[in-house]
């Protein structure tokens, strides 16, 4: 969940294309394939050497932030600082939140604006995709690896290279702690959207799911080969441990999973330090 005043990314006139990798920041609006225009900032970070890793140049970060979030939030951004230190960074806000179009579809249709955003930071020269979900866009990145595979029918330029999921659900409906019970009202219910909207800045797709999207769970075993890395605090509020670890049992032992002590839930509860440690993993991984 994100939660806090908005802070501002300046929106430039500069225009994506190839040259503009390693140059200045800038943001845009990318149409999905279902249409929904999505907002999308891109900051190129520090081209950084090291002999002993591969060179950062040629890789980027795509963000998905949680529900209620967007690419303003102070949260995201403190992502975004510690994780251009290690390759370009992409953030976008999904559907129905802050200055992107259409409505929240709560981790169904949102795979598209994912598949979108990695589609772009490709077409900005980057050869390495390492995408990195928070809460409900830990969900995505996980459907969106499982849908978008290097085998798979769907775009190849769409496809990750590798996938961080941090506090995400493993099964949809979730309901067994007390903030699951207070999203799903503000899902559901008339009120609780109206609070969604003006409240939080989200807003949110009135209709349920037909059909359900494949969860987590079911996602994950697909994901192989692909590198998986899954986190999730010992402290989640909102998602037990039951769900990172019956994520890691279905990879079949392929994802690795680390289980942080303290820590709570998301972009908020994600200190420096762990982001520097998937900074890490990600330039080892991430190609």
């Amino acid at each position: 969940m994100g939660n806090g005043p908005a802070g501002h990314v300046a929106r430039s006139t500069v225009r994506p294309n190839s040259e503009t990798a390693g140059g200045a920041p800038f943001r845009t609006f990318l149409h999905t394939d279902d249409g929904v225009r999505i907002d999308f900032v891109y900051d190129p970070g520090p081209l950084v050497h090291d002999a002993s890793r591969p060179p950062s140049g040629d890789l980027v970060f795509v963000v998905a932030h949680g529900f209620t979030g967007d690419a303003d939030r102070p949260h995201v951004r403190r992502v975004v600082d510690v994780l251009t230190r290690y390759g370009a960074v992409v953030t976008f806000s999904f559907r129905g939140h802050g200055a992107s179009g259409g409505r929240s579809t709560v981790g169904d249709r949102e795979v598209l604006d994912l598949a979108a955003a990695v589609r772009r930071a490709r077409g900005l020269g980057h050869a390495r995709v390492v995408t990195v979900g928070f809460s409900m866009g830990g969900s995505v990145v996980l459907r969106h690896a499982a849908l978008y595979r290097p085998d798979g029918p769907a775009s190849p330029d769409a496809r990750t290279d590798a996938v961080v999921s941090v506090s995400a659900p493993a099964r949809w409906y979730y309901r067994g702690t007390a903030p699951m019970r207070k999203l799903h009202w503000m899902v559901t219910r008339p009120a609780g959207r109206a609070v969604g909207r003006y409240g939080f800045r989200t807003r949110i797709h009135h209709r349920g799911w037909d059909p359900v999207p494949m969860s987590p769970v079911q996602a994950v075993p697909l994901i192989a080969p692909t590198p998986l890395l899954i986190v999730h605090g010992d402290r989640d509020g909102y998602f037990p441990l039951d769900h990172p670890r019956t994520l890691a049992e279905a990879s079949g032992e392929h994802a690795e999973l680390w289980l942080e002590p303290g820590m709570g839930h998301a972009e908020n509860a994600a200190g420096d330090e762990l982001l520097a440690r998937i900074g890490d993993w990600a330039r080892a991984r991430g190609g």
